[in-house]
């Protein structure tokens, strides 16, 4: 799998034969601020307001978090691959300090130009995702900020949600990006997403 792979994978159980609880998500400007300039160094690696807690309570209830992100700036040269797992170090110490858990982290280090098939848009991270942890992706909720996060995510079967945050955080006063995913909801961040997802599974 390479590179293009598996950056981490922690913690995972079956449980007992039944659908594992599985939620997929965006990282840059869904779960910490995003830049223009790349997010390159643990220090530059800013959770959003919430999105830890809102994760811990998916972890809670039992989920499992899968992330799939671009991290073209890999292939662009802007930081090496232990700059991106020392960022990835930092999520993981803040969220266990939330008592919530990130079980992998699958990404893609190809510039546009590399005309690869993991690059959200195309659904490369979350086959790769399906085929690692054993599970078909139908119906499992993925959620991000941006139109090709969830192209991605609804191409592999998931149930595409967009957060008002980072690329879409001008539409929280209204309106919504062109050209998603037929389905797809919205909410103002991680944690309206997860109280969805939550009060969801709760309901009878």
């Amino acid at each position: 799998m390479g590179r293009q792979g598996l950056l981490q994978q922690l913690h995972f159980q079956t449980q007992g034969g039944a659908r594992m609880k599985l939620v997929i998500l965006d990282r840059d400007g869904t779960i910490n601020r995003d830049s223009d300039d790349y997010v390159k160094a643990p220090e530059e690696w800013e959770p959003l307001p919430g999105a830890l807690e809102a994760i811990a309570r998916l972890t809670h209830a039992g989920w499992h978090v899968v992330i799939a992100s671009n991290q073209s700036g890999l292939g662009r040269g802007l930081f090496d691959v232990a700059s991106l797992n020392a960022m990835h170090a930092k999520m993981h110490k803040l969220l266990a300090a939330q008592g919530g858990r990130i079980d992998a982290v699958f990404y893609c280090p190809h510039s546009p130009e590399e005309s690869c098939t993991c690059r959200k848009p195309l659904p490369g991270l979350f086959e790769q995702i399906g085929a690692r942890f054993g599970v078909p992706l139908k119906g499992v909720p993925t959620a991000g900020d941006s139109v090709r996060d969830l192209l991605a995510g609804a191409a592999a079967g998931c149930e595409p949600h967009l957060v008002l945050t980072g690329k879409s955080e001008p539409y929280k006063d209204g309106g919504q990006p062109e050209g998603l995913p037929e389905g797809t909801r919205l909410h103002a961040d991680l944690g309206a997403f997860v109280e969805f997802v939550l009060s969801r599974t709760a309901a009878p």
